[in-house]
């Protein structure tokens, strides 16, 4: 499932489900693979994504949405 098709709370979980499966499936392919990395990446994520959204020509959201949390859940596995 793509960050973009998480609309609602459902989808978040399905999302996070997909999320857990990757890990233990292809923990090579995720940058943070610790609790504690993990969460730091999120933290760090979560207040440089204005850069990533004007990048993609978007507006940066005022409020999070279901997208919003999935972007900073996936953002995170890799987020320098």
């Amino acid at each position: 499932m793509q960050t973009e098709q998480v609309k609602a709370r459902e989808d978040l979980a399905e999302f996070v489900h997909q999320l857990c499966h990757q890990l233990q499936q292809s923990p090579d392919s995720w940058e943070h693979r610790t609790l504690p990395e993990y969460l730091e990446a999120m933290a760090s994520w979560t207040k440089d994504m204005d850069g990533w959204y004007l990048n993609r020509g978007e507006t940066v959201p005022e409020q999070p949405t279901w997208t919003t949390l999935a972007q900073i859940l996936s953002a995170a596995t890799m987020y320098e």
